[in-house]
């Protein structure tokens, strides 16, 4: 299947894997990008400019097709070294960023320069427009029904993905509620180029996080996510556990009062011991509605096949019967 997506990253499927806080290690991008997708480290999970490196060498080490590098812009105190980071990923011959979170326009000449395409997440259409005007090469739309940071529109895909459409020149790809042929089938419908999967890929064999991450996607439906600091306008969707049933009490309790201080506890610096340690109360982490759609742990490889051969069943089959009957 040929997209300007598939060829502008020169993959042979139109899926990416998005940047996932403790999930986006080498072994996971090596084994999307292995199966024809584009499969995404995530740079923030790395402590230092110098980590980065080594994890884009040993991904380089365990693939020979092309894969991304997320850089999230945090409007925190003390910054990430972006600047080694960026050089890390020039450095490291990486051909794509996926950016999110701040502007990413200081990163783009260096990135651009090096050859390398940036595609940029959005939650709105305005968003992915500003991405557009600054140079970024592509974007990701992400809809309300995404694990992680919805923005504050509540607007679903149904709807964002043919608004995106309607107003973007520069390819895009669907984000939220993806996990299957029929998403793949309907995303290119409303005018996506491709698809990005975040929580589908949590639950596969070589997403480097405990079993009890991937056991809890599978068992969870699309009833069991929450959204969590909207006081904040820092809106995130979790699966909902103990810690998050605390939370939303915390800002229930204190209204329009709540400081992040007061859910520090539940959302800061818990990822390492719910990903690796398998630690599933420990708090808050980013799931999507789409694990109501997700049943099983396939390897990245079976995933990216059944979806590609779904979705040419569905073009070939069902809608060119619609059609023929006709």
């Amino acid at each position: 299947m040929k997209t300007r997506i598939t060829e502008m990253f020169g993959i042979q499927h139109p899926i990416i894997q998005g940047g996932m806080h403790y999930v986006g290690f080498a072994e996971m991008a090596a084994a999307v990008s292995n199966a024809g997708g584009l499969g995404i480290i995530t740079g923030l999970t790395q402590k230092s400019a110098a980590d980065l490196a080594n994890e884009i060498a040993k991904c380089r080490d365990m693939t020979d097709k092309p894969f991304g590098v997320n850089l999230t812009f945090l409007p925190v105190v003390n910054a990430p070294d972006y600047e080694g980071m960026v050089r890390a990923i020039i450095e490291g011959g990486v051909k794509v960023v996926e950016t999110a979170g701040n502007n990413p326009s200081q990163v783009l000449p260096p990135l651009q320069g090096a050859g390398i395409k940036v595609i940029h997440k959005c939650t709105s259409v305005r968003h992915a427009l500003k991405a557009q005007n600054i140079g970024c090469d592509a974007v990701s739309v992400d809809g309300f029904e995404c694990g992680g940071h919805p923005g504050e529109d509540d607007v679903p895909n149904m709807i964002l993905l043919p608004r995106a459409a309607d107003e973007l020149e520069i390819p895009f790809v669907s984000s939220g509620g993806q996990a299957d042929g029929r998403s793949l089938v309907a995303s290119l419908a409303m005018g996506a180029d491709g698809m990005n999967m975040g929580t589908r890929f949590i639950a596969t064999k070589e997403a480097p996080v405990h079993q009890n991450v991937k056991d809890a996607i599978v068992a969870a439906s699309e009833l069991d996510t929450r959204l969590v600091m909207r006081p904040l306008r820092n809106t995130e969707r979790v699966l909902n556990n103990a810690a998050v049933e605390q939370l939303l009490e915390i800002e229930k309790e204190k209204g329009s009062d709540l400081q992040f201080t007061d859910i520090i506890e539940q959302v800061a610096g818990v990822y390492p011991s719910i990903m690796l340690e398998g630690e599933m109360d420990k708090g808050a982490w980013s799931c999507g509605m789409v694990a109501g759609l997700i049943n099983d742990i396939p390897t990245c490889q079976e995933l990216i096949d059944r979806i590609m051969s779904e979705a040419e069943e569905i073009i070939n089959q069902r809608l060119g019967g619609f059609q023929n009957a006709a």
